[in-house]
């Protein structure tokens, strides 16, 4: 039961708008959607085992449970649950998924502390908002660039902080017969803050900055066919959904996503520096 627990309304009043059902859906050859209506989870399977990434808030977990197996999967066969940043809409429901699933979770090096022990660290633009989430019990580095494979499964990571200093964007490519697309799992691109934090001259995260820089420059370049985000829709996904298969297509989109986050940056640097004693 506490694995599952929600967040009351006074501490969330996102939460159950986010957290409301949403039927899993086929994005592209063997990529599913399988979160929540709010909140994106995706699952990438093969015959040799399936990847998960991202859980949601902690009562996310019976949701892509649901979700996973109304696509017809068997949540056992998930190897391995990955995770696009540390905080607890995105990952809170990681520790249920690995106990009900079995799988290995796996992070890049500055999340790992967050997941282990439920709460940021002082790193963490958004440490005074921050709401605690069931901590994993285990989670094993990912290195910048390295790949995580199961089975014919290659996913690889791109580290694009800011958001979080542990903030990844996720990248592999799925088929459909002859056809295959590059899909990327773009992470969180706002400079989002508590009131006490200022990106401009942090000492607790003092790469906040360059880290924004390289990430909104990596997704520039990066091959991408099919655009997904943790928050469905900072993608507009489920609008592309309605229109059908082929608006999900669209090798501009990381390129636009990346320019939103700059300018959104740029305008926050500019309200500090306006706001500076």
């Amino acid at each position: 039961p506490e694995l599952v627990r929600g967040y009351d309304a006074a501490a969330c009043p996102s939460c159950a708008a986010w957290n409301a059902p949403h039927a899993p859906v086929r994005l592209f050859g063997n990529t599913w959607y399988v979160g929540t209506d709010g909140l994106t989870a995706l699952l990438i399977t093969s015959d040799a085992g399936h990847v998960l990434i991202d859980g949601g808030l902690p009562n996310s977990a019976p949701l892509i449970l649901a979700n996973i197996r109304a696509a017809g999967f068997r949540p056992e066969d998930v190897k391995v649950i990955l995770n696009s940043h540390e905080h607890w809409d995105h990952a809170g429901g990681i520790a249920a998924l690995a106990e009900v699933t079995g799988a290995r979770v796996m992070a890049s090096a500055p999340a790992v502390p967050t997941l282990l022990r439920g709460l940021p660290g002082r790193d963490d633009p958004q440490h005074a908002l921050s709401l605690p989430m069931p901590p994993v019990a285990a989670v094993e580095t990912v290195a910048d660039g390295g790949v995580v494979r199961v089975g014919p499964l290659a996913l690889t990571l791109h580290r694009t902080g800011g958001h979080t200093p542990g903030g990844s964007t996720w990248t592999w490519r799925s088929c459909e017969g002859a056809r295959c697309l590059d899909i990327v799992y773009a992470d969180s691109r706002t400079p989002i803050s508590d009131d006490e934090f200022r990106f401009t001259d942090s000492k607790d995260y003092p790469t906040a900055i360059a880290d924004f820089r390289r990430g909104e420059a990596l997704l520039e370049r990066l091959s991408c066919d099919l655009l997904v985000t943790p928050h469905p829709g900072a993608s507009q996904l489920w609008q592309r959904v309605a229109a059908g298969p082929e608006a999900l297509v669209d090798r501009e989109a990381c390129r636009r996503y990346a320019a939103a986050g700059r300018a959104a940056l740029d305008a926050r640097l500019k309200h500090e520096a306006a706001a500076k004693p």
